[in-house]
Order: C-alpha cells, then sequence, then structure tokens
C-alpha cells in the first residue's frame, strides 16, 4: 500500500470508525507530446505521474465525504464549488448512465499538486469511479470509466475537458506512455524506459496564472475549424501538410501546428519504441517551437525553461498543457535534476519571473484497487 493509500485509509478509520469497504487509487499525469489536436480529432502520447489520490470507502448510509488533505467532511449530494464537486460528479455520471450507486461515505487523500496542471481533478475522479464501481459490482471496464468520469467533468463540474487525463489516469501502466486516438478513442500502451536509459522526468510549474487561456483557446479552436472548413476536411487530423499551402496567415499557422504536431506524436511513438530518446527528445524541442511560434501558446516563462533545460543537457525539453502558463516539462538524465532546478532559479530571479515550482517523477500506473495489507 502506498502513503497515499495509507492516510485515505487511516483517515476513513478515524474518521468514520472501521474499515472502508475498498480503498483504490489514481494518479496525475503529464503530456508528454501532442498538445491541442485532441479537439482536432488527433493524437496526444500522456503518462502517469507517480502521484496519486487514494480513496477509501464503503457503503453507508451517511454520504459524507471527507478530505484528509483539507481536514474536512462535507455531504455527498450538497452542491457547492469544493473539492467534493469531483466525487459528487462522478456519482452523479454513474447514476445518468443507469448505474444508481447506494448510499456510501468516502476518505480521500492524494499528493498530486494542485493547480499545477498534473490533472489532480482527473485522479480524483478516476479514483472515485473506480472505488464505487467495484464497492456496488457494476462491472464497468476502465474505457467505460473514463468516459463516465469525463461526462462528470463536463456536465457536473462544468470544465469542458478531452478524454485525455482521464483515459490517462485510468488506463496507463508503470514505465509506459498511453497513446491515445481522439478521434476513435483507441489507446494503446507505448514503452517510456526512462530508468534504462537513464534519463528522468521533470515539470517545472512557472507559477504563471493561464488568464488568457480560455480566450486563447476557443479563438484557436475556432482557427482551426475554419481552417477545415477551407480544406474540405472533417478535422485537421485529416489534412496533410501538402495541404497548407491552401491556407494564410492565421489560419496558416494554426493548422500548420496542428498537422505537424500530429506527425509528431507519430514519430514519437516509433521513437520510444526502438528506444531512440534522442529522436525524441528533438521532437519535444520541434513542438516546443510549433506551439511558440505557430500555435502562439507560449510564454517568456515557459520560453525560459526549455532553454535553460536544453543549455543544462535536456535531451528534449517543451510546454506542456494549454499554455499561455502553467507547466513545462524536460528529459534530464538522472541526477541532474537539482542543477536544472537550480539554473532555472536563477534564470527566473534575473528576469524578474515568479519562482518557479520543480517535481521529479517517474511513468506510473493508472487507477487500481489496493489491499489495506
Amino acid at each position: 500500500m502506498r502513503e497515499t493509500e495509507r492516510r485515505a485509509y487511516e483517515a476513513y478509520a478515524e474518521k468514520f470508525g472501521g474499515e472502508p469497504g475498498i480503498v483504490a487509487s489514481a494518479p496525475g499525469r503529464v503530456n508528454l507530446i501532442g498538445e491541442h489536436t485532441d479537439y482536432n480529432g488527433g493524437f496526444v502520447l500522456p503518462c502517469a505521474i507517480d502521484r496519486r489520490i487514494a480513496v477509501a470507502a464503503a457503503q453507508d448510509g451517511e454520504e459524507l465525504l471527507y478530505s484528509a488533505d483539507f481536514d474536512r467532511a462535507l455531504p455527498l449530494r450538497r452542491e457547492d464549488d469544493s473539492w467534493a464537486k469531483y466525487p459528487r460528479g462522478v456519482a452523479w455520471a454513474l447514476r445518468e448512465a443507469g448505474h444508481e450507486a447506494g448510499g456510501f461515505q468516502a476518505a480521500l487523500a492524494g499528493d498530486v499538486p494542485r493547480a499545477s496542471g498534473l490533472s489532480s481533478s482527473a485522479a480524483i475522479e478516476a479514483a472515485t469511479s473506480l472505488a464505487i464501481d467495484r464497492l456496488f459490482g457494476f462491472g464497468l471496464d476502465k474505457k467505460s470509466l473514463a468516459r463516465i468520469c469525463q461526462r462528470a467533468e463536463n456536465e457536473y463540474v462544468g470544465v469542458q475537458s478531452g478524454i485525455m487525463d482521464q483515459y490517462a489516469s485510468l488506463l496507463c501502466e508503470a514505465g509506459s506512455a498511453l497513446l491515445i486516438d481522439c478521434r476513435s478513442l483507441e489507446a494503446e500502451t507505448v514503452p517510456l524506459d526512462l530508468e534504462g536509459a537513464g534519463l528522468s522526468l521533470v515539470v517545472c510549474d512557472t507559477r504563471v496564472e493561464r488568464g488568457l487561456a480560455d480566450t486563447g483557446y476557443n479563438d484557436r479552436r475556432a482557427s482551426c475549424e475554419r481552417a477545415a472548413k477551407t480544406l474540405g476536411v472533417e478535422q485537421l487530423r485529416d489534412a496533410t501538410e501538402d495541404d497548407l499551402d491552401r491556407l494564410s496567415g492565421e489560419e496558416l499557422r494554426r493548422a500548420r501546428h496542428i498537422v505537424t504536431e500530429n506527425a509528431r506524436v507519430i514519430r514519437a511513438v516509433r521513437s520510444l519504441r526502438a528506444g531512440d530518446f534522442e529522436a525524441f527528445g528533438h521532437l519535444m524541442y520541434a513542438s516546443h517551437r510549433s506551439m511558440r511560434d505557430d500555435y502562439e501558446i507560449s510564454t517568456p516563462e515557459l520560453d525560459a525553461f526549455v532553454e535553460v533545460a536544453r543549455d543544462n543537457g535536456a535531451p528534449g525539453a517543451r510546454l506542456t498543457g494549454a499554455g499561455f502558463g502553467g507547466c513545462a516539462i524536460a528529459l534530464m538524465p538522472a541526477g541532474n535534476t537539482e542543477t536544472l532546478a537550480e539554473a532555472c532559479l536563477k534564470s527566473f530571479a534575473r528576469r524578474g519571473f515568479e519562482r518557479p515550482e520543480f517535481y521529479e517523477f517517474s511513468p506510473a500506473a493508472g487507477a487500481e484497487v489496493v489491499s489495506p495489507e
């Protein structure tokens, strides 16, 4: 049992008395490559990280949710804008899909950094869905649970996310990434043997709030839809680089990122399957340049991290997530994370940027039920 799972188990015993009927946990995630391709019907390549949210639950009529991290208990069926909206949303989405859970109470604990673009919300949803499914014997597979979680996020929480976060949190395997086809929703495991390659995955949270993210996201999505219409294709996933000659201006730049990014994801998968991290790293840098120059979603802070990472021996680095702030990732030679962090702190301080935070992760397993022992 991992530390977060033990914390949830002990929090349940302390808050409610007795033992939980089940303990489930699910990880956060980072996207390695494939940005803004999801709503264009394309490909993404996330991996789960070794930070998790755990849910300890049992059938009970009181219907309470308790967070060990916030030391607060809230009713399951009361609506508010707290952390509890995520497990509540999952219970609601299950009911809407015809899976009526009886009363239950649950304790949650986790170590996925919040508000850092690492999908702590999807981890809560995934762990909750798996716990409820096993507790009440619905027998749903993990892809079905991912769609339940996405519906909870879209319709109950009100965030119009794609399926990537929930798929990654539920379906990833340790030491692997997950190639997701966002049109067919097919997913396949891709080896990501960082340890064998002598590498580690470093995430830099630039602490830049994504203030323009909503407007910028909508503008870019609209540009992609216009470009697809001009090219006569259903989505930009169906366009080729030769087609780009028929576009100009902003539509050309936006479409060029999507078309080339989809190609980079496929090439990245081939590189990882061949164990060629040098080629994979080159694709990460190319992805960042495309997001900076064509999709225009980078920031000076994100660019600075990628530059410092390259100067300190990173085979690859790029911004990850929606852009306009948030996080960037780098592949670093194992043992060099502290060197990168120190260099980045100096660079950020010299430029007057906010002090960033750093995390080092390993590719982890997706959601699972654990034994109390």
